[in-house]
């Protein structure tokens, strides 16, 4: 099993349009963020977390297969920006698409014509499932793979992390429900947010995020979503408590099943 990270930054990507900070003039290749978004391979199958803005860019550089599905964690622009970008997949079939039902009805509304029914479809336009899902009804992907939708909380919208195995990707949390915990209880790989140092009343920050780590008793776990408040990678990096690490662009993560 193994992901890679597409995507590590927040919404406004890094560096940000019209700044100047350290961080936004880096020439280190790790302190570019695109917006978030992880590919995860496991059983031969291929799932992608979020499909942000910047999924075309993202994907240029990987080799050209089958995504077997696709898991929107909300409805935020972010998040899922780059669904029409999904139409080259189309060419190996119907993209499964699985997203809540407030958030499915959100996509309905914004772009139609990417989920109309096969005889109405215009031309060329992607062709993609919506499926609604819910928290703790797990979600088949082919044969072998199970995927876990969890509760967490954005601020006060409700959206969803999802657990494969012994890994979990969590995003754009600021909270989650105790009784959600449960769900993670053995979890060995954690991909999850840390937007800043400062404090943000819809983000964790990443002393949230390190602490939220350390609750789980996690030995491995990544940040991302970060914005440009915060330090160049490698500072950011030697900053962390062993096992956790920055995320950035481009990075593959192999995982044990």
């Amino acid at each position: 099993m193994k992901v890679t990270i597409l995507g590590s930054g927040t919404s406004c990507g890094v560096p940000q349009i019209g700044c100047t900070c350290e961080v936004c003039t880096s020439t280190d290749p790790k302190d570019k963020r695109l917006r978030c978004s992880s590919l995860l391979e496991v059983k031969g199958k291929r799932i992608l977390f979020d499909c942000s803005p910047d999924f075309r860019q993202q994907m240029l550089g990987l080799e050209f297969k089958a995504l077997d599905a696709v898991l929107i964690t909300h409805e935020h622009y972010d998040h899922v920006g780059g669904l029409d970008d999904l139409r080259p997949y189309s060419v190996f079939g119907d993209v499964n698409v699985y997203a809540e039902k407030f958030c499915a009805d959100h996509l309905m509304e914004r772009i139609p014509y990417c989920f109309t029914p096969k005889e109405k479809r215009y031309p060329g336009v992607p062709t993609l499932n919506l499926i609604e899902m819910e928290p703790h009804v797990p979600i088949r992907v082919g044969d072998d793979v199970e995927v876990l939708p969890i509760r967490i909380m954005h601020g006060k919208l409700p959206i969803v992390g999802f657990r494969v195995g012994n890994f979990a990707y969590i995003t754009d949390m600021k909270t989650i429900p105790e009784a959600e915990l449960d769900y993670l209880e053995g979890i060995d790989w954690l991909i999850v947010n840390g937007l800043r140092h400062k404090e943000h009343p819809s983000h964790q920050s990443i002393e949230d995020a390190i602490a939220f780590v350390r609750r789980l008793g996690v030995k491995n776990a990544w940040l991302v979503h970060m914005s440009h408040h915060i330090q160049k990678h490698q500072q950011e990096e030697e900053s962390l408590p062993a096992g956790i690490h920055l995320a950035y662009d481009g990075e593959v993560i192999e995982m044990e099943d």
